[in-house]
């Protein structure tokens, strides 16, 4: 259990917290809704602009979150499990700092007790992205691109 003093996430597993924990660690980037085109040889991932058909642009919030998996067949659903995996999160993912034992940034909600921080710091999308359905073809619109992950 938390003490006041100690921040849950600094006291807590990810596979420990709870529910409201859990969501309350996703700082609102908006950055694991970015398209991203995997190269089958490489094992290159290209990061886009292009932001899901439900990402809200000016919240930077999924407009259906709860039915999202549903809606979105290949929307990844981060759980503490998969965080490895997914070596694609932006480095500033609470989710990827915590499990590499890492803290959380000052801008982080959590910590700065706003969510503007997070517009603040330019880690937020917002104002970057396009959404899917005005964007056309994909490869027009990379921003970056991953070297495959080795463990």
């Amino acid at each position: 259990m938390s003490s006041p003093e100690t921040p849950f996430w600094k006291e807590k597993p990810l596979n420990a917290m709870t529910t409201a924990e859990w969501e309350s660690l996703c700082d609102g980037c908006g950055r694991c809704c970015l398209h991203k085109l995997e190269d089958e040889d490489s094992g290159e991932i290209a990061i886009t602009n292009v932001v899901c058909r439900l990402f809200d642009l000016g919240t930077c919030r999924c407009t259906r979150y709860t039915e999202r998996a549903r809606l979105v067949p290949d929307c990844v659903v981060m759980t503490p499990d998969r965080i490895p995996e997914l070596y694609w999160m932006p480095e500033t993912c609470a989710y990827r700092l915590l499990a590499e034992g890492k803290d959380l940034d000052w801008w982080h909600p959590l910590v700065s007790g706003t969510p503007d921080t997070v517009i603040e710091a330019g880690i937020s999308v917002r104002g970057q992205v396009i959404s899917e359905r005005q964007a056309g073809d994909l490869e027009d619109h990379i921003i970056d691109i991953l070297k495959p992950h080795k463990p």
